[in-house]
Formats: C-alpha cells, structure tokens, sequence
C-alpha cells in the first residue's frame, strides 16, 4: 500500500532544524547519507552543495554557527542526503529574513520538479499556492476541508481562519504525531 511506502521513507524537517550543532556542515551532511537504491539520480554530498550553494561555503563551520537561514537549508539537505521519496516539511520557513524564505520557498519548487513528494506544514497560504497541488486543512486530527490551490484561493474566510495561532497549533502537532506514527511502523 502507499502507506506501506510512506512508512519507510518520509523524513520529518520540523521547525526546530534538527542538524548537529557540534558537528560542521560537512560532517552533518555526510552521516545522513544514505544510499536506498531506489534508482534515479540520488542525493549525494555534491548535488546537495550544488542545490545550496551557501551551505558549501560554509563546510567547515559547526551547525551553532550557521545563520537559522543556513540551518534551514542544512536540515533539508540532511533530509535530502537519506534520498526520502517523501520529504516532510514543518514551518519550513518560519522565523528566517524574508530574502531566505523566497529562497527556500524557491528550493521547495525545484525540489517538487524533481518529482519529489512534498508534504508541507505552513501558514504561509501565498507560498503554499504557488507550490502545492493539493490542500488539507486538519481540526483536532480531522480533514475538515480539502481542495485545489483555485478553490484554496477562493476561500480567504478559510484562510483567515487557518492562519491563527491556535489552528497553526493544532496542523503541527498533528503533523509531528502522524509522521512519528509513520516513521515507528515497520
């Protein structure tokens, strides 16, 4: 089943980055590797410095002495580096100067024309239009509505309800308990 697929194969990117603050960028990059065999061009150390440039220059600095821009684009290519077909992404850019997020936001669209699976968490409804095919919004672990980007965008009472604090809340701990759920079942 596609959830059999998922269960082995998606990698979470919360919003806490989650990269080796100790460890250098390259260093960080490399211990994710992982080689799946799934066929295609596969992420490597290379392709990933390539895809952010930035991170290259920064090889020999620790995780603690990257900017939460850099961070950012280290946790993706950690989770890049284990060749997900899933990659899970939680507030992929919040927090970071907006010059970062249109990068990132960026980065996220090369990626999906990859043929990479997306999956991401965000309020961010301008960026998530211009990326995402389709749209769920969860209420205390429920879809409550789903729906193109054009009927997404047809809706701003729905966005304005869903951009709250209190939803945004409820959309990640949702998201973090369906990813722990699928990650711990093998």
């Amino acid at each position: 089943s596609s959830v059999t697929g998922v269960q082995t194969c998606a990698l979470p990117i919360s919003e806490g980055r989650q990269i080796f603050p100790n460890l250098s960028v390259r260093e960080n990059l490399l211990m994710a590797f992982i080689d799946r065999g799934w066929g295609g061009e596969r992420w490597t150390f290379d392709r990933v410095i390539d895809f952010f440039p930035r991170l290259g220059e920064r090889l020999s600095n620790a995780g603690n002495q990257l900017s939460g821009g850099e961070q950012q684009m280290l946790a993706i290519g950690r989770a890049l580096m284990t060749n997900p077909r899933l990659l899970v992404l939680d507030e992929a850019t919040e927090g970071l100067a907006p010059v970062i997020r249109e990068e990132i936001w960026a980065r996220l669209g090369t990626l999906k024309a990859t043929g990479l699976s997306i999956l991401v968490i965000d309020k961010e409804i301008e960026a998530l239009c211009k990326l995402a095919d389709r749209h769920y919004v969860l209420e205390k672990g429920e879809i409550v509505w789903s729906g193109t980007t054009a009927q997404l965008q047809a809706r701003p009472d729905l966005q304005a309800t869903y951009r709250s604090e209190e939803h945004t809340s409820e959309l990640q701990s949702h998201l973090n308990l369906v990813c722990r759920l699928l990650l711990e079942k093998k």
